[in-house]
């Protein structure tokens, strides 16, 4: 899972705690560590799923690594751009000639920035990047930046907690990209098939629950999420509120084939792939109820 335990896992959490995967005879242990340790691990069969972003597929089938994307958990990539409400700047056309912040060149923050620019037509260099690491909020406060590269669901309420309003230009309102989802690799898939249905589907019931119920899932939180009693409640509530966005859907947990194949376009576009992987054999939708 991601760096640090966070509001934005109350799926997971939610699925433990109803014992939702107890039912399924899986014992979970959570593992939060960065996104390419974790393909990596999954990869080599040393553990058998992760979340993981969606643009992490692609370049690890490329490398090798026969990591299957299993389950769609996001249905809207949510890295976006955001700058003061009064800055002038509400659409990618109106970054040409402003500086940007952004976390590192690298990851989801950089792959979105990228779709962002190409789907709206502007020249992705039109913007001077600064990378900031993960002081977006800091950087927009003090003015250090016009704008700042960040995720939709979470720096713009803390900015906005802080008294600056934001316009938000959001990738997933340009381009429909392959967001966060889980993945497991092709053994587990060859030799435990019950396993990775019954692990998705035990997620997905922790995910429905965290919709229909966001206050019962925000107070589970509390018990994985250390410090979060003692945080902004009003603030956290907000980010899983925001995030939750992300994750509404028709049919919950299914892959859309443009999603992938716009990822693989921008990955490619960028020089971060080589050349156009098998995507068939990158994600499946075989193991959603």
């Amino acid at each position: 899972m991601g760096y640090i335990p966070n509001v934005q896992f109350a799926p997971f959490y939610v699925a433990v705690e109803r014992g939702y995967f107890a039912e399924e005879g899986i014992e979970i242990e959570f593992d939060y560590s960065f996104e390419t340790d974790a393909v990596t691990l999954v990869g080599a069969d040393d553990i058998q799923f992760a979340v993981v972003s969606g643009e992490q597929v692609p370049l690890a089938r490329a490398q090798g690594l026969p990591v299957v994307y299993v389950m769609a958990w996001w249905q809207g990539y949510p890295v976006g751009v955001a700058a003061p409400a009064d800055s002038g700047i509400e659409s990618p056309a109106d970054l040409v000639g402003k500086r940007v912040g952004i976390p590192c060149l690298c990851g989801a923050s950089y792959v979105g920035y990228q779709a962002l620019m190409n789907a709206a037509g502007v020249p992705a260099d039109g913007a001077a990047l600064d990378v900031i690491q993960y002081t977006q909020v800091e950087a927009l406060l003090a003015g250090q930046e016009d704008a700042v590269v960040i995720y939709a669901n979470n720096e713009p309420v803390q900015l906005e907690a802080q008294g600056m309003a934001v316009n938000v230009i959001r990738v997933a309102d340009y381009v429909d990209l392959a967001s966060n989802g889980m993945i497991t690799n092709e053994t587990t898939i060859a030799e435990r098939p019950d396993l990775v249905r019954a692990m998705v589907r035990a997620s997905l019931r922790g995910l429905q629950d965290t919709l229909d119920d966001p206050d019962a899932a925000f107070e589970i939180c509390k018990t994985y999420v250390e410090g979060l009693d003692q945080a902004d409640q009003a603030v956290q509530r907000r980010v899983l509120e925001e995030t939750m966005r992300f994750w509404e859907s028709d049919r919950p947990g299914w892959s859309q084939p443009e999603a992938w194949e716009n990822m693989q376009a921008v990955l490619l576009a960028m020089g971060s792939l080589e050349s156009p992987i098998d995507l068939d054999a990158a994600y499946s939708n075989d193991f959603i109820p």
